[in-house]
């Protein structure tokens, strides 16, 4: 029951971060909300800072549990056909789990104001894409499926241009059904690009 009063506690945090902003939320509205009163929160959490450090942590962990990172790689495609896949997935997830469209709403109010925010904001919005892609491209050369080029330029290239859609959806949740089919556009278009066709393959 303690567990699932502080998951209900960081839930509930975490829709109201993410409307509201840290200065907007009130400890007192967010635990009369989940009809608690403080004393209750304060059973599970020091504090409002106790909470946002928690949630944070939490959220790092169920990113990379359905997402991955650099140091949970996807494993390296082994076609063109399953990099637009597992893009694709990847793609899904970010924009359809509301758990993360509302952790990307939170860390883009409070880049600006909290340190460990704004570095999570770059992890999750710049490099830690790029980091990722890196080894899954230069695993993808090394198979012989995309050409020789330097892995990590490739994978800001890449990840770059799906993120700022990512981000659209966001701001035009009714976007979202186009946005998908431009993601997939573009991962095929790159595909098209930077990748080994078998004739080639078969060339050299």
């Amino acid at each position: 029951m303690a567990k699932g009063t502080k998951e209900k506690i960081l839930m509930k945090a975490l829709e109201m971060f993410s409307e509201n902003g840290y200065a907007g939320t009130n400890i007192r509205e967010l635990t009369a909300s989940l009809g608690l009163v403080k004393s209750s929160m304060y059973r599970h959490f020091r504090n409002k800072e106790e909470i946002w450090d928690t949630l944070l942590d939490e959220l790092v962990a169920y990113y990379e549990e359905r997402f991955g990172s650099a140091e949970h790689l996807p494993p390296v495609p082994e076609s063109a056909e399953e990099l637009v896949a597992m893009t694709m997935k990847m793609a899904d997830i970010t924009i359809h789990d509301e758990k993360i469209i509302m952790s990307r709403k939170l860390l883009s109010i409070e880049q600006f104001r909290d340190e460990k925010a704004r570095n999570l904001a770059t992890r999750h919005f710049v490099t830690g894409l790029t980091d990722m892609f890196t080894p899954v491209f230069a695993g993808m050369m090394d198979k012989g499926l995309l050409k020789k080029n330097d892995p990590a330029m490739l994978a800001f290239a890449y990840t770059a241009p799906i993120s700022a859609l990512i981000h659209l959806c966001d701001r035009e949740p009714d976007k979202t059904e186009t946005t998908m089919k431009q993601i997939e556009a573009f991962s095929r278009h790159f595909v098209q690009e930077y990748g080994i066709q078998q004739e080639d393959q078969n060339n050299e």
